[in-house]
């Protein structure tokens, strides 16, 4: 038994690696104030399956000040999220059912395996390069809208 979950664990990775990577949906994302004043707009990728939400932002090695990824899950739970093959610090701010942001996880360890969580329900998650927060004023009094790009 044990052999065979080893075995559909290479088999998956290999798969994963001879594909091509997946086109995911693209847009953008304002962070908004308590005065409703635009804060800062980022390019997104948008990871709405369980498979992009597995990938997410791994393995890459950049990430400019506009980008970032919005992870959408079917409904609010408490979210966990790691840094395992992802060599970049990354800026993780769970967001509420409401848009609004629950807590924001800085400059988290590139490769590590420790679970960063959120400290409620969240439903949506936004991957940033580590230090965008501080540097634009973002914090749990902001909300977040995004709208996708819809290509022909």
């Amino acid at each position: 038994m044990r052999l065979s979950v080893i075995l559909f664990i290479i088999l998956i990775s290999l798969a994963r690696c001879s594909s091509e990577p997946e086109e995911l949906p693209v847009g953008t994302l304002e962070f908004i104030s308590e005065n409703a004043e635009i804060i800062h707009t980022i390019d997104i990728e948008f990871a709405e399956d369980e498979q992009a939400r597995a990938t997410g932002l791994m393995h890459r090695r950049q990430l400019s000040l506009s980008e970032g990824m919005l992870f959408v899950f079917p409904e609010p739970d408490s979210l966990s999220f790691w840094m395992a093959n992802t060599p970049i610090p990354l800026d993780i701010i769970f967001v509420g059912s409401d848009s609004t942001i629950v807590n924001i996880a800085k400059r988290t360890t590139p490769l590590s395996r420790e679970f960063i969580r959120s400290t409620d329900l969240a439903q949506y998650v936004v991957e940033v390069r580590g230090g965008v927060t501080d540097r634009f004023g973002i914090d749990s009094s902001a909300r977040v809208q995004w709208r996708k790009i819809h290509n022909e």
